[in-house]
């Protein structure tokens, strides 16, 4: 082989090594970038889904959702510092047990005694809630972001923790209920007496379908970040509520020995929103004594599109694209919930939680 021939063979080899080269360069660009775009899931987040089931925007019960995302109600988000887990809920879809609202809400594997010791605590923030409902409707425009709640009996709620936020308003409130475990087998006549953290509580409703109270001066903004703490011990609950920027706020109330035994216990503040409509019963002396609780954390999405003819405290007549749930995200029709942080502690004498998921479920599949 002559020199000329030789030089040309030598300045392929050399081409094909350099072109090797680039492309092992670009095979490490290509699994770098799947490395980074590989899925963060709720559980790599806040570690501890072992202790809940999932139940979905769309009616479902996921079970326990470690290493789980459901891309239209439950997955991870970054907010350019910390990652989230989200929680997203349409005005409309398919419910879970007996109740009119749709969520995607965790609900505790097991259940304890108010007696015992039970503690939740969470950090979140509120992004969104439905721009359509009724003004005059007390649950209008809110979602519920943490609850106890009864496995047992008429299966009614210790503690729910709302924020409410009117449209056009640029803060909302965050309150606390307590719902009364009504006497007797029928519990139609239950009703709820609302405490205000920041801004309004329950009551606080418009005088007509659009128009609004004034914007409470020490609200919550969408997207501000906020804490609360549950911590049930020997029958009395403890909540405390943090933001920076805002007073801390501390609440205690019984939840083993009643206030509501008789007619004239019944709260003002229940006399105007509840009783008119009915809802007027009396609390069992022992309130939740010796029922099986549980605590739920996520969105529990309380605007729906039913008729406030029916309920004109929880059917908000809001705009539910005949259950479409794109087209409800796609207009504002939805409740959206971050958390950065949650942490429980139980007593090891909780026990299963199985029956009021089966039963529920079954009730899930039936109306489906």
């Amino acid at each position: 082989m002559n020199r000329k021939n030789l030089t040309s063979v030598s300045k392929l080899f050399i081409f094909g090594i350099l072109i090797t080269l680039i492309s092992c360069k670009n095979s490490d660009k290509k699994t770098e970038k799947k490395e980074v775009e590989k899925t963060v899931y709720a559980s790599d987040v806040i570690p501890f889904f072992d202790h809940w089931k999932l139940i979905l925007g769309d009616g479902s019960n996921a079970g326990v959702a470690n290493n789980f995302e459901h891309k239209d109600f439950f997955y991870t988000a970054n907010d350019g510092k910390d990652n989230w887990v989200v929680f997203k809920t349409p005005n409309a879809g398919h419910t879970h047990g007996t109740s009119n609202n749709t969520r995607t809400e965790l609900a505790q594997a097991k259940k304890w005694k108010p007696t015992t010791d039970a503690k939740l605590t969470a950090t979140l923030k509120v992004m969104n809630v439905s721009v359509t409902g009724d003004a005059r409707v007390a649950a209008s425009y809110a979602v519920v972001i943490g609850q106890i709640h009864s496995a047992d009996g008429l299966e009614n709620e210790p503690l729910k923790i709302f924020y409410k936020k009117f449209p056009g308003h640029t803060k909302g409130s965050i309150f606390w209920d307590y719902e009364i475990n009504t006497l007797g087998n029928d519990n139609a006549g239950r009703w709820d007496f609302s405490t205000a953290v920041w801004g309004y509580d329950l009551s606080v409703v418009g005088t007509d379908v659009s128009t609004y109270p004034e914007e409470p001066k020490d609200g919550i903004a969408l997207g501000e970040e906020f804490s609360y703490e549950i911590d049930v011990k020997d029958g009395i609950m403890n909540l405390k509520f943090t933001s920076e920027g805002h007073e801390t706020k501390t609440f205690t109330k019984n939840i083993i020995v009643s206030e509501y035994t008789a007619k004239a216990d019944i709260p003002e503040q229940t006399q105007k929103l509840f009783v008119p409509i009915g809802q007027d019963g009396v609390e069992r002396p022992e309130a939740y004594t010796g029922e099986g609780c549980f605590f739920k954390l996520g969105n529990y999405n309380q605007t729906n599109g039913k008729s406030p003819e029916i309920n004109k405290n929880w059917c908000s007549g809001a705009e539910t694209h005949g259950g479409d749930v794109q087209k409800q995200y796609g207009d504002g029709n939805y409740t959206e919930v971050w958390f950065k942080t949650a942490n429980i502690t139980i007593s090891d004498d909780a026990y299963s939680n199985d029956g009021y998921f089966s039963k529920n479920d079954l009730l899930y599949k039936k109306k489906s």
